[in-house]
């Protein structure tokens, strides 16, 4: 099973997660289970998510989207996440 791992910044955990919170709908829709949710141990504005994909093409049309990048500004996201493709 295809997994992705975001790694990103964001200026202040709890809005953060309200807004990611918010938006697990459209995640859901594109096929991606949440497996760990983690926050830095030194900065906890450092945000790693594990999920796994069921439909890469939903996930790749999903991560493109105008919504998502809405979204995570919305949410104060710092900078690009990094976005890591496992297996």
């Amino acid at each position: 099973m295809p997994h992705r791992l975001i790694h990103h910044k964001v200026r202040e955990f709890a809005i953060w997660n309200a807004g990611y919170d918010d938006h697990k709908p459209v995640r859901d829709h594109a096929g991606l289970k949440e497996l760990h949710l983690l926050q830095g141990s030194e900065d906890p504005n450092e945000v790693v998510i594990l999920f796994e994909a069921d439909d890469l093409a939903k996930v790749c049309a999903f991560i493109a989207s105008d919504d998502l990048k809405k979204t995570m500004a919305r949410a104060g996201v710092v900078g690009a996440p990094a976005i890591i493709e496992l297996q």
